[in-house]
């Protein structure tokens, strides 16, 4: 009896032993599991608090920068200040998000120190536009507002971010340009200065007055208003061409006024040197056939006729020197 009694009891003990451990991890479980979901709510409401904080950081130094005249004139450097402060809030509830999720930020960046070369690699174009964008900032090459080209992409400047510049074309097309790109190319800043030149090429016949038809189109510069009297309108020869005389106009404006400027400017030289009955050549062609040598070339002069179509001459007898 007293053989059976002893297996039993340690059967029964050992149950007993079982039951407690997993009592014990059930317990140990469920507190680990509402510890993690505490701190995964907690992180979360972290989370949406720094969204939110972001925001509001950022309207805040946008105001308290906007009264600073240095960043009240100049939107370039408050829009690219103002992100900057927004990436800061973020980066700084990210790092509590990490901490309340039980992540040490000792490990993080022991982590980011053995990667660094790594995310230098694979980051090197990101790393570059804000390099670019923060030179950008200090060169200061054109503000909010001005009209730039880079690489033949021409617009108004919307904004400058951390990684890229904002263009706005005469057909109010969205342009965004790399700063990397925006920092080495040629950039040229078409409304960076006070006043800008407008240069129209014109051309007159061989047989007309090259001083009237100066004069004529001086006098149409002069006679704007938008036209700057300092520096006068200029007029000269700038080429000669294979069926006409290329008289050029330069005329200076302001900035704002340059593009409505040029084309009155266009049309008003071209119906002045109509009222003056100076002609405007329209394009010709010599046509030279080869024959017999003992043949002499027959020469066709065609031009435009006043339709726009083509007109034929053939010289005659006379004019080859066969007439008799």
């Amino acid at each position: 009896m007293t053989s059976l009694t002893a297996p039993i009891a340690a059967a029964v003990s050992g149950g007993e032993r079982a039951v407690a451990f997993d009592a014990a991890m059930i317990a140990k479980l469920t507190d680990v599991a509402g510890d993690f979901a505490i701190n995964l709510s907690v992180a979360l409401l972290i989370f949406v608090v720094t969204v939110f904080a972001s925001k509001w950081a950022a309207r805040a130094a946008r105001r308290a920068l906007g009264r600073v005249r240095g960043f009240r004139h100049d939107p370039t450097v408050l829009s690219f200040a103002v992100q900057v402060v927004r990436v800061i809030v973020i980066i700084i509830g990210m790092i509590a998000v990490l901490q309340r999720l039980g992540v040490q930020t000792t490990s993080i960046i022991a982590v980011l120190g053995a990667a660094s070369l790594a995310v230098g690699l694979a980051l090197q174009g990101t790393l570059s536009n804000v390099a670019s964008g923060l030179m950008l900032l200090i060169l200061r090459p054109y503000r909010v507002g001005e009209v730039i080209d880079v690489g033949g992409m021409a617009g108004t400047v919307q904004r400058l971010d951390l990684f890229t510049t904002q263009l706005s074309n005469a057909n109010n097309h969205k342009i965004v340009i790399p700063n990397s790109k925006v920092f080495g190319d040629v950039l040229t800043n078409l409304t960076g200065q006070k006043t800008r030149r407008i240069e129209i090429n014109f051309t007159i016949g061989y047989g007309e007055d090259i001083n009237a038809a100066r004069a004529t189109l001086a006098a149409v510069a002069e006679g704007h208003e938008k036209v700057l009297p300092d520096p006068a309108p200029w007029t000269g020869v700038t080429g000669l061409l294979d069926s006409a005389v290329q008289i050029t106009l330069h005329a200076w404006v302001e900035v704002g006024d340059w593009w409505q400027t040029q084309a009155d400017l266009m049309q008003g030289g071209k119906e002045a040197l109509d009222a003056a009955g100076i002609e405007i050549p329209f394009p010709h062609q010599v046509a030279v056939p080869y024959g017999d040598d003992a043949v002499l070339p027959m020469i066709a002069v065609q031009a435009l006729d006043q339709k726009g179509g083509y007109a034929e001459k053939a010289p005659d007898d006379d004019d080859t020197g066969n007439g008799g």
